[in-house]
């Protein structure tokens, strides 16, 4: 609800627009709300004023109600919760952008039969020489059957146009027409890390698996045709609004494979310097070619510094690759990898950037990864490199050790956290148990220690880009197939998490002073929510959303009785989007409907088990949440 000029019916009882100057009044304000603002010296509020992108007052409505102007918009929150705008520190925001409008999501889908139904129909309405993409946002744990596609359902599904279905670091699976696509033959070599599995007939199958790169996995998919630069344009539009659909406001670009700068960052620079943007983002650059990773890093140093840009769009470092050889993998399905002697180059790596006053981001799952790099560190440390002033982090950092943290917290250190265990859990309890799985990671140690701690995703090629699964996460310790991981002793409380979410992301950016609270001065971010976070049934937190997001003022993502009130967006293009269909991550699916689809789901997996066990497949005891082999 909202107004922008003085009026007797203004749907808001009790704000009458007061005689004083236009430069006092707010441009926004949000009243009737239930407000957290992160701010412990004021904690709660019942009203926010926005004024020139910036919070400008807190307090009760009668408080604020001096504040109305004839160019004020009011929101009357209708009692609903409203929180700092949400901040993922570890989101591939830049490259999820420039692909998004291209891929088929299975985020937040309830059932296999679902996905594959959105599948066929997306092979009626995609072009020849065009590929269907489902990547990332899903496990099979989320799904009522609890087991992944086969191959021959792709087949069925879309026989003629190519699929391409990545399942977290794992694999891939390929129908027949995508392997032709990609130019898989008999002949064609295993790459490095990676495998093609192939048939009795030496043939390839359809299946790619990371063993243990996902180098495979990525380097195929990159075989497919790309968005010219209008439509990804668009496609970055539309993922940013689809990022303010779930209240964020802000992301930490991790960079990545395949995001080389400054090619793949001229769409966001773009966006920034006309204005339309709907996210604050501050990227990183990552070295793509190995072996050149140090001519890279010194080049970018020579050209641009961390700080560069505005509050829309800034540099913050490097990473969260600094060399190719340092980096371990994250797939809990294969064996923790041995990595060679890197330490040389990657000394020289981390030396480079601390000389010139860059802070960076570090790749590390595994705590005998991050002992390496930290006996690096505390060489530098004695030349007085560390702490040097410069912001730095590990990322992930499932395994670290307590130990670890100790080192990392005298280092001047922080850690980024995702939830890719809500994805992964199930693949890391079978491989290290539930005793290791426990304190991975060991989120509560690393606050304990008063280390710097935010919290991401790691969207969007292997865990969904909805915060509030990573938030369910923080505080149940669940998978999204509902396994328990975490005693209480590693839980969070939800004011806590929701730090993580805000301020903690604001440090890492150095914002904490402009980002992260809603306080006087503050830039001028929030979220209404659907669901009250702090209140609601725990099994209700992935379901929230945000019914009204602002960032600066603008308000950038509006639903329910404020629909109409967010700035527009250009269709989805090209029409054939799968985005176009079906739009982004899948919610909404309760009821009696969603209810009759996972039963008919449930009854048809046990259906097709009770036939492998007849057909002497499978085990009589097979758990029903693996599906033990891919029927080609």
């Amino acid at each position: 609800m909202t107004t922008t000029g003085p009026s007797t019916s203004m749907p808001v009882a009790g704000l009458v627009p007061a005689p004083r100057r236009e430069l006092e009044h707010a441009d926004l304000l949000v009243r009737n709300a239930k407000v957290f603002t992160g701010d412990p010296d004021r904690p709660e509020a019942r009203a926010v004023a926005i004024r020139d992108g910036r919070v400008a007052a807190l307090g009760d409505d009668h408080d604020l109600a001096h504040l109305v102007g004839p160019g004020t918009k009011v929101v009357d929150a209708l009692g609903r919760r409203v929180i700092p705008g949400l901040n993922d520190s570890h989101l591939h925001v830049i490259r999820g952008g420039l692909n998004y409008v291209l891929e088929l999501r299975w985020d937040g889908v309830r059932s296999l039969r679902q996905a594959l139904a959105m599948l066929r129909e997306q092979a009626g309405r995609t072009p020849k020489g065009q590929w269907i993409r489902v990547v990332g946002g899903w496990t099979a744990e989320q799904f009522a059957e609890r087991r992944m596609p086969t191959v021959a359902e792709l087949n069925a599904a879309a026989p003629d146009t190519p699929v391409f279905v990545l399942h977290l670091y794992q694999s891939a699976l390929m129908n027949r027409a995508a392997v032709k696509a990609a130019g898989f033959t008999r002949e064609t070599p295993d790459p490095r890390g990676g495998q093609i599995v192939r048939g009795r007939d030496g043939e390839p199958n359809g299946v790619l698996l990371a063993a243990p790169s996902a180098l495979i996995l990525y380097s195929t998919l990159a075989k497919a045709p790309a968005l010219d630069e209008a439509d990804k344009r668009t496609s970055t539009r539309h993922f940013l609004r689809e990022l303010n659909r779930f209240g964020l406001t802000s992301a930490v670009d991790a960079a990545g494979g395949f995001q080389n700068f400054p090619d793949n960052y001229a769409t966001v620079v773009d966006l920034a310097r006309s204005g339309e943007l709907s996210l604050r983002i501050a990227y990183h650059l990552f070295p793509q070619t190995a072996g050149q990773e140090l001519a890279d890093l010194k080049r970018w140093t020579e050209m641009v510094k961390p700080g560069d840009g505005d509050e829309w769009l800034r540099l913050n470092g490097a990473g969260e690759n600094l060399t190719w050889a340092a980096a371990d993998f994250e797939n809990f399905s294969e064996p923790r990898p041995e990595l060679g002697a890197y330490e040389p180059e990657f000394e020289q790596a981390v030396r480079l950037l601390l000389e010139n006053g860059w802070g960076f981001r570090l790749h590390a799952t595994y705590d005998e990864t991050i002992r390496r790099d930290l006996a690096v560190f505390e060489k530098l440390a004695a030349e007085g490199l560390f702490p040097g002033g410069n912001r730095w982090l590990f990322d992930h950092a499932e395994t670290v050790s307590a130990g670890s943290l100790d080192r990392i917290a005298a280092l001047g250190g922080a850690v980024s956290v995702q939830n890719r265990m809500s994805f992964q859990g199930a693949a890391f309890l079978d491989r290290y148990g539930a005793e290791a799985a426990a304190h991975t990671p060991p989120v509560r140690a690393m606050l304990d220690r008063g280390l710097t701690v935010a919290a991401g995703t790691d969207a969007t090629r292997v865990s969904s880009y909805n915060p509030w699964v990573a938030l369910h996460w923080l505080v149940t310790g669940r998978t999204v197939g509902g396994t328990a991981l975490y005693p209480a002793g590693n839980l969070i409380d939800r004011e806590t998490a929701l730090g993580l979410y805000t301020r903690g992301g604001a440090r890492l950016t150095g914002e904490q002073d402009v980002k992260g609270t809603l306080r006087e001065g503050c830039y001028g971010d929030l979220a209404l929510l659907s669901d009250d976070f702090l209140t609601v049934p725990e099994e209700v937190i992935p379901d929230i959303e945000s019914v009204l997001t602002v960032v600066g003022g603008r308000i950038v993502y509006a639903t329910a009785e404020y629909e109409g009130l967010d700035e527009s967006v250009p269709p989805v293009s090209p029409a054939w989007s799968p985005v176009a269909r079906f739009g982004g991550y899948q919610s909404g699916q309760g009821g009696a409907h969603q209810a009759s689809l996972v039963a008919e789901a449930v009854a048809e997996s046990e259906q097709h088990r009770r036939w492998r066990v007849a057909r002497g497949s499978v085990p009589e005891t097979t758990p029903s949440f693996v599906d033990p082999c891919f029927d080609h």
